[in-house]
């Protein structure tokens, strides 16, 4: 778990080259007792802050202290406005836990007079939910969230689909069939990506990954437990996975099936 005293080190040591601080990777953040003192730490250092949370954890007191901390973005993933259809996808989740959360967080943010966080609704359309998108927006309006968004879903074994995900409305898919028939990504996995340039992912124990794609954190690129962020990103592990993508993304997995390219929000 990450621990604040090695995350203050960290932002203490980029915040003037930093702009936007995502505080998720895998994992639910709010599980982090020290979560929102980091979100605070950061936020005084002039960082614009966001986070993505299942809500689950979204009591009075912490949703009283998430406006307190200065988190400017707050996504609330609901997949789903059936308990039968959220937890196909959010397996475990239970939906009156995340409408109670979103009611809390709404409920502070007015009770605070605050202007943040902007609160919103993710909703990652997949097949058994796509017909829940008009409804999802009325539940939106009825708690008071600042939007409401679609995302389109990331599919492992899209050729296949075994699991029934890929939506039949082609706006909400990453996905289309080519001309024999089979599932392509539609951005055409062209040998470029802004965020190899623009942005990365630091793992709770320090290690730096190319991006969220990475899911297994298995490209290691540097650790900044033993190394600078400076030498990190200018090393010859970073420029040599940047070329590599120049040259073939297809070859590299998790580029092969990733949304550069692609307009991953959907109105």
């Amino acid at each position: 778990m990450l621990q604040p005293s090695f995350f203050n080190e960290t932002i203490d040591s980029v915040y003037k080259d930093l702009i936007y601080l995502i505080f998720y990777f895998q994992g639910e953040p709010y599980l982090n007792p020290a979560f929102l003192e980091m979100v605070s730490y950061a936020s005084k250092k002039g960082i614009y802050t966001a986070t993505s949370t299942n809500a689950h954890y979204l009591t009075e007191e912490n949703a009283k202290k998430t406006v307190e901390s200065g988190l400017d973005r707050l996504i609330i993933s609901i997949d789903g406005t059936t308990q039968e259809v959220y937890e196909q996808y959010r397996v475990g989740g239970k939906l009156d836990k995340v409408m109670e959360g979103a009611r809390n967080i709404v409920k502070w943010k007015k009770e605070l007079k605050s202007k943040t966080p902007f609160i919103f609704f993710q909703f990652l359309v997949v097949k058994p939910n796509e017909h829940q998108i008009e409804d999802i927006k009325a539940l939106g309006a009825e708690i008071g969230v600042d939007a409401v968004r679609f995302k389109t879903a990331q599919v492992y074994d899209y050729a296949n689909d075994p699991h029934g995900l890929i939506p039949t409305n082609q706006k909400y898919s990453r996905y289309k069939k080519d001309s024999a028939g089979q599932m392509q990504v539609k951005n055409g996995l062209g040998n470029h990506c802004w965020k190899l340039w623009h942005a990365n992912v630091i793992t709770w124990d320090g290690i730096v990954v190319p991006c969220c794609f990475d899911k297994d954190a298995t490209h290691q690129l540097g650790n900044l437990k033993n190394k600078s962020f400076t030498e990190v990103w200018d090393s010859k592990e970073y420029h040599a996975f940047r070329k590599n993508l120049m040259t073939s993304r297809k070859s590299i997995d998790i580029c092969a099936n990733c949304s550069e390219g692609l307009s991953v929000w959907e109105d």
